[in-house]
């Protein structure tokens, strides 16, 4: 036997997505593919038609004697507690008692035997409101004394006045930052078998499993036990299923326990993006001083966030905006602070991200408007202010950022884009060119990886080798198309040292491992891939130690090699010695747990390690713009990013690709608008513009600086992927802006607000036209 044979499908290693083939041949199973139990029926929410109102009348008789209605579920039907607040603020009834706080608020449920009799018995219920005066945006909420739906969050380190007062510039400005609906392709669905005593099996297509249990059992009035949650996998989730799924798990529940008999609910389209929350759009104030070389000397930030009636994950989102509101750059003295404003409109949530991708922005704006100032390439400000340059490294939540490799990433895209000749082309291109401008832009990312929750930090597995040798892996984390179970099979497979194809990937339920995290923050390979090695060396160390006993060696010569294990002189296949030892009564299970170390929060000080590690990457941008309509295109973008040492570098590119598309999404097309009325207006693919195959960039080169290599023990050295490249679409809105400059010889700062959408941009050209 040949000792050079290696598994196929061990880590660093390119490896299809296990259900990619699946995916596109439709054979891959989601929750409305799950066959449905004869008797099954079907719910529908009904929804407010004002945007703030106290109800003072709701005759649902027409909804009961709709034909095909079974009966309709109000806040009277919930057997627990009216409440589904994912932080236990009790501010996020399933359905409202008596104020609607937003247009398109649930506030019943049809269950009927067809989806369609429910829906369409939905729209004979007669509501009286007495209106209330509404706040759309989170400045007019702050205007009408509306509150925080959650306490603010000061970070603050260095002399601030001092920093003002001896800086030769200063610069006031302000931002609007937009919001970004998820779009998955999946919408929010949950489908719910009721069985004996208290129990219940929900079926959905959540990221967070355990929450959904939770919320489940708190609204049956049940303990968690008698609740389990199934996720196989999501078309999609970007963070608007992690406390969104809550609604619809619970409807699904009530009823099926109410009737005895299973209940699906799954909203249509429009539905789901009128009564679901978005990434939270930010009003930012900042006011910078520097000095003549662009040195950062002191900034003072304002993040008003229109976080929708109830906190949500409001909280946390705008925690994370204010801990990368310092991007890649260090502030000598500085003071952040949040703002999470209440407002009549759907309770914003998790987005890719998680706030982070505001802060950012609100980072590169200042260097921007320092640039300008300066009459300096942008990307030499941004290397003036880069941590790591005479001790500065220390962020504004008072963590050192000691793992810096910003220098050399940017320095290999500078050198691999060839950002200095087309810098130099450009501005000559729009010296001679009257109507398309171009603009070109490099942008760098730092991002905190973990939960600033500490206690999410933390994740579960279940490992089974049969006696056959055939692997089960189960674990904490959902799949939504990210390769999460393909990267946590191939840690198993190269722990045991078998092939890929061994693994068998199950679903994810709150049965196995209990008390998981979301799969969100980018963590979910980082927590679930070391609790999936933990529980492999568990049984690692049994079997060493049977086979030493049985054969009479020393441990260390028993090895684990590609499909076989060598004992000693004695060579076996992994079947015959898995076989032996199952003969042997050796225990071949194991729980595998890790929680992330060295990380710790003190909300209250604004001080502490809230982040394992940092992910870097950096993004090069070339636009043309048509002055005369606002029209763009994105011509090229250079990216290069870190993702310490790849567990599967084709995975992560795709990934790195997606985000950067997404991202670039949000800073441009994707446009969230609420009539005066509070109706959102963007309600669905007509009318809500996300990015198509013909937007990407012409030149679309993308990298993984693969001399990277985390220095925390993570596993196998690799750094998170999920949200760190979403954030090089900055890049894109750096390059427009340079573009419309160009219209009056880069004298001024066109200050875009996001989404620069053509009309936008076509607006800041003729105001900047104007003003010559």
């Amino acid at each position: 036997m040949k000792d050079n044979v290696t598994i196929k499908g061990g880590t660093h290693t390119d490896r299809i997505h296990d259900s990619a083939i699946k995916h596109v041949t439709g054979r891959a199973d989601y929750t409305d593919d799950i066959p449905e139990p004869a008797g099954t029926l079907h719910a529908y929410l009904g929804c407010s038609s004002v945007t703030h109102a106290r109800i003072t009348a709701m005759d649902l008789s027409a909804v009961r004697a709709a034909p095909g209605v079974i009966g309709v579920l109000t806040a009277d039907d919930i057997p627990g507690t009216n409440d589904i607040s994912p932080t236990g603020r009790n501010d996020e009834p399933v359905f409202p008692t008596e104020t609607v706080e937003f247009h398109g608020q649930p506030l019943f449920a049809v269950v009927a035997e067809t989806r369609d009799a429910a829906r369409r018995a939905a729209d004979l219920a007669q509501v009286r409101y007495e209106t209330l005066p509404h706040a759309l945006d989170p400045v007019a909420a702050q205007k009408a004394g509306y509150p925080n739906v959650t306490d603010p969050l000061k970070l603050e380190r260095g002399d601030l006045a001092t920093g003002f007062e001896n800086a030769v510039h200063r610069i006031k400005g302000q931002i609007t930052v937009g919001g970004q609906d998820h779009m998955y392709l999946e919408g929010h669905i949950a489908f719910a078998i009721p069985g004996e005593d208290d129990d219940v099996v929900v079926h959905c297509s959540t990221q967070h499993p355990s929450e959904a249990q939770h919320m489940v059992a708190h609204v049956l009035g049940v303990p968690s036990n008698a609740v389990t949650v199934n996720v196989r996998r999501m078309g999609g989730g970007f963070g608007g299923k992690e406390s969104q799924m809550n609604l619809f798990c619970a409807v699904a529940a009530i009823a099926a326990k109410k009737w005895n008999r299973a209940v699906k609910i799954r909203p249509d389209r429009d539905q789901d993006m009128t009564a679901t929350g978005k990434r939270h759009d930010f009003v930012i104030d900042y006011d910078v001083a520097f000095d003549d070389a662009g040195r950062i000397q002191a900034v003072d930030g304002s993040f008003v966030a229109r976080c929708g009636f109830s906190s949500d994950l409001s909280g946390p989102v705008t925690d994370r905006a204010l801990f990368h509101a310092d991007n890649a750059y260090y502030y000598p003295a500085v003071r952040l602070v949040s703002h999470p404003m209440k407002t009549n409109t759907v309770s914003n949530t998790a987005f890719r991200g998680f706030g982070g991708p505001q802060g950012v922005v609100a980072a590169e704006r200042m260097i921007e408007e320092i640039a300008f100032a300066l009459g300096k390439d942008p990307l030499e400000i941004r290397k003036a202010n880069f941590y790591g340059q005479d001790g500065r490294n220390l962020t504004p939540y008072h963590q050192e950022v000691d793992d810096n490799i910003l220098d050399r990433l940017i320095g290999d895209l500078e050198t691999s884009a060839d950002y200095r000749a087309r810098r130099e082309a450009v501005l000559a291109f729009n010296a001679t060119s009257p109507v398309i401008k171009k603009g070109i832009a490099l942008t760098p990312v730092k991002f905190g990886i973990s939960f600033t929750a500490t206690w999410y930090n933390q994740a579960g597995a279940l490992i089974h080798v049969y006696n056959d040798g055939s692997i089960h892996l189960n674990h904490g984390g959902t799949e939504m198309g990210q390769g999460l179970n393909t990267k946590v099979a191939q840690v198993v497979a190269e722990a045991f040292q078998v092939d890929f194809d061994r693994i068998k990937i199950t679903k994810t339920t709150t049965e196995k491992v209990p008390n998981t995290s979301a799969t969100a923050a980018s963590s979910g390979t980082d927590l679930n891939g070391m609790a999936a090695l933990d529980g492999c060396e568990q049984i690692k160390a049994r079997l060493v130690e049977f086979a030493a006993a049985k054969w009479d060696v020393a441990p260390d010569q028993v090895k684990f090699l590609p499909n076989t294990v060598q004992i000693g002189e004695t060579r076996l296949s992994f079947d015959d010695f898995i076989k032996q030892a199952y003969m042997a009564r050796v225990q071949l299970s194991a729980a595998g747990f890790y929680k992330t170390p060295k990380i710790h929060w003190d909300r209250s000080s604004g001080k502490g390690r809230p982040f394992y590690y940092y992910a870097y990457g950096a993004s090069c941008s070339e636009v043309s713009v048509d002055t005369l309509t606002g029209e763009y295109r994105v011509e090229r973008t250079d990216i290069l990013h870190d993702v310490g040492k790849s567990l599967n570098p084709v995975l992560d590119k795709g990934q790195v690709e997606g985000a950067f598309i997404q991202g670039m999404g949000w800073l441009t097309t994707e446009e969230l608008w609420w009539d005066e009325a509070g109706r959102l207006r963007t309600h669905a693919p007509s009318t809500y513009k996300i990015p198509l195959a013909s937007d990407r960039p012409r030149i679309f080169n993308v990298d993984l600086a693969d001399w990277s290599e985390n220095r925390e023990l993570t596993i196998k050295r690799s750094k998170a992927v999920g949200e760190p490249p979403f954030m090089l679409g900055i890049s894109v809105l750096e390059a427009l802006s340079m573009a419309v400059s160009s219209v009056d010889g880069y004298r001024t700062c066109p200050r875009l607000d996001t989404p620069a959408t053509p009309e936008r941009v076509l607006m800041a050209v003729e105001r900047l036209q104007s003003a010559l």
